[in-house]
């Protein structure tokens, strides 16, 4: 059997995000399941840990691939990233639901284009939250 190399990785930085949200390691896991769950990935497994005195850092590792969060709850920031390989599943569905849950004022994002030779990167773009709920 003849197997693809093509994934696709979506990596977005996210600022101005609540406080609470950022902080929190059991919800961002739930949070991050869901989103890894909506796009149609296998969740094989999920680490999660909850720094002192604050931030979180996630990680669903999928069949496809990864699904991770980094939280600066202090700045409002979380960096998250999705890669899956194959065509079936689309990491981008899993970005969107986590922006929808985590409501932030700007989103500036990375696509690439994996395993097919030279790497494919599309413009970073900023969105801000009203562009991005459009």
């Amino acid at each position: 059997m003849e197997y693809s190399t093509f994934g696709r990785h979506v990596a977005i930085d996210t600022w101005g995000v609540q406080f609470d949200l950022l902080n929190d390691a059991e919800f961002l896991k739930r949070q991050m399941v869901e989103a890894a769950e909506a796009c149609g990935a296998t969740v094989l497994g999920v680490q999660a840990k909850q720094f002192s005195p604050q931030g979180a850092t996630v990680l669903v590792l999928l069949s496809e691939s990864h699904l991770s969060i980094h939280t600066y709850p202090e700045r409002g920031f979380a960096a998250l990233d999705c890669y899956t390989c194959g065509e079936t599943v689309d990491p981008q569905i899993a970005i969107d639901y986590l922006i929808s849950v985590l409501k932030p004022e700007k989103v500036y994002a990375k696509k690439l284009i994996r395993g097919i030779g030279e790497l494919e990167v599309s413009e970073p773009e900023c969105k801000v939250l009203n562009e991005v709920n459009k």
